[in-house]
């Protein structure tokens, strides 16, 4: 497919397959043999060491898991035969072991007594506690995510002894330790980072932009902003699996902007793996048979069609289950993602109530069906439809143009007239910040994809990231009520609730979980899909 674009793209393609060539024949790599190094491609950059920092990309993450330990990380599990992460597998990882109160409000870790940071320092609870007051102290991206799990206080976190640390929470908290396992709460070597400190930075942040202070699987050999990361194996790391021998002694990764670009050195063999392919050439790639293509259903994403329900006339439930009934789902499907993913409509409920309980998002009954969708616009005071625009960002295009179109080639059978917004990511954040689009296209992540978690986050409050606005006192309440509960029984019974609400609101249209489409070379094995929807390279080897 994308060996018939024009001589531009030839030239932009064999310029960025020069620049990775030249780069890795100039890489201290090329010392280890090519069964050791593992090269990795990606569209985006690694723009800081830092993964708290406001601003970090999800491939500054990526890189965090390697260079930093947690207390604490997430198991696995299949998932319709792939492996992805698994919320309720916290499993020991800086910690050698940890145990929580019978009444939920303790948890105590008890540090393995041989880790050491990377300039040989060992690893004590004043480092973890150092850390952890960061996390929720400092100005990032840290703060908030931990106060998900009822984490926001230094006071919480008290030493007991050199390798002992308990943490204390208000109430029984289900998400507080899978909190400590997501990017954010790192374990920093609080003696190098407080020697970098000033009284106008006193965590440290200028300095940990641009330095590693960790005791993770691999130490930065080279890290250049926007163009190449080499990441180098720590041997006296001990936290991994007894298959460590087999882990890249080296890690190149390289930003390709272009997508057709990454695809074709894959595809060549000069890259062995990438995650952020356009779904055209993953579905092209993996009919040529030549590489290993592991498509896994984001189960911790929904891409949604949303409406602000405070702007006419998306504030009445009868215009907004119109257009759900006017959406030609299966064709929207295929054009944005060649049917990659899970969809999210189409489904059966037994006398309309969600057949699931705690478990969200699931797929809803939603079907196309016109002539009930004009009704329902008549019934609002529509007969006629009206007029809107209908808005995605650029970054989205490749996916979300196709749908857009045949979303206004629908809506215009009922009356609906949609003029189509292809907007800046900088303006449609702004816009979306001060909830000023009335219909849109947007995506949402739980890293912890717990019903709760997904409620909570995404639709109580006034919060950036409730698109849809929606302010339902019962669905809030119910909510709240979630977060705390520990019997599994009413905890399901609050998500089967939350999940007809939502169905009969409608507040906006969940319509697919798009497939994160993981291209390698077929000598790779061990990937598993994460939270955080990078790659952790310390499940692959080579076979």
């Amino acid at each position: 497919m994308y060996n018939k674009m024009g001589t531009a793209m030839t030239i932009l393609r064999a310029a960025a397959l020069g620049a990775v060539l030249a780069f890795s024949a100039a890489a201290p790599a090329l010392a280890q043999t090519r069964a050791e190094t593992l090269r990795h491609v990606t569209g985006a950059a690694i723009n800081t060491l830092d993964p708290t920092m406001p601003g970090s990309t999800r491939e500054a993450f990526g890189l965090s898991l390697l260079t930093y330990d947690r207390l604490v990380s997430m198991g696995r599990k299949q998932l319709n035969g792939k492996w992805v992460f698994d919320l309720d597998a916290i499993k020991p990882e800086l910690a050698e072991r940890y145990e929580v109160s019978p009444d939920g409000l303790k948890i105590t870790f008890y540090l393995r007594k041989d880790a050491k940071f990377h300039d040989g320092t060992p690893v004590t609870t004043d480092d973890v506690k150092w850390s952890l007051d960061r996390a929720v102290t400092a100005n990032s991206l840290a703060k908030a995510q931990l106060l998900t799990g009822s984490l926001t206080s230094a006071d919480q976190f008290k030493v007991i002894d050199a390798h002992t640390l308990e943490v204390t929470l208000p109430k029984p908290d289900k998400l507080a330790l899978p909190n400590l396992a997501t990017v954010y709460p790192i374990i920093f070597n609080s003696k190098a980072a407080k020697a970098k400190a000033t009284a106008e930075d006193p965590w440290a942040q200028a300095w940990l932009k641009e330095n590693t202070a960790g005791s993770g699987a691999y130490t930065i050999e080279s890290f250049k902003p926007g163009e190449t990361t080499i990441v180098r194996r720590n041997e006296a790391w001990n936290r991994g699996s007894a298959e460590k021998p087999a882990w890249f002694k080296r890690i190149i990764t390289q930003t390709v902007p272009e997508a057709a670009t990454r695809a074709n050195l894959v595809e060549r063999g000069d890259a062995d793996i990438v995650i952020d392919l356009q779904a055209n050439d993953a579905a092209e790639l993996e009919k040529k048979g030549k590489l290993k293509v592991i498509s896994t259903p984001q189960y911790n994403a929904i891409t949604f069609i949303s409406f602000n329900n405070t702007i006419a006339p998306f504030d009445k439930v009868e215009v907004r289950r119109a257009i759900a009934m006017a959406l030609p789902y299966d064709d929207m499907f295929k054009a944005a993602l060649f049917g990659r993913g899970a969809p999210l409509f189409g489904a059966t409920w037994a006398d309309g109530k969600a057949p699931t309980g705690e478990t969200f998002p699931i797929p809803q009954p939603l079907k196309v069906n016109l002539d009930d969708a004009k009704k329902l616009l008549a019934s609002a005071g529509f007969p006629d439809g009206f007029s809107t625009t209908f808005s995605f960002n650029v970054g989205q295009a490749g996916t979300a143009e196709p749908m857009a179109a045949l979303l206004k080639e629908s809506l215009a059978k009922i009356g609906i007239k949609v003029d189509i917004q292809k907007l800046p990511d900088a303006q449609m954040s702004t816009l979306i910040n001060e909830k000023k689009l009335p219909f849109f296209t947007e995506g949402i992540v739980a890293w912890l994809p717990s019903m709760d978690y997904f409620y909570r986050n995404f639709y109580i409050g006034t919060i950036r990231w409730n698109y849809s606005s929606l302010n339902d006192p019962q669905i809030t309440e119910w909510a709240q009520a979630a977060r705390f509960e520990q019997d599994k029984a009413k905890y399901a019974a609050y998500g089967k609730d939350l999940n007809t609400r939502h169905f009969e609101l409608m507040p906006q249209v969940p319509l697919w979980q798009p497939s994160q489409d993981a291209v390698m070379a077929t000598t790779l094995d061990g990937y598993v899909y994460q939270f955080h929807r990078q790659i952790d390279f310390r499940d692959l080897s080579r076979k």
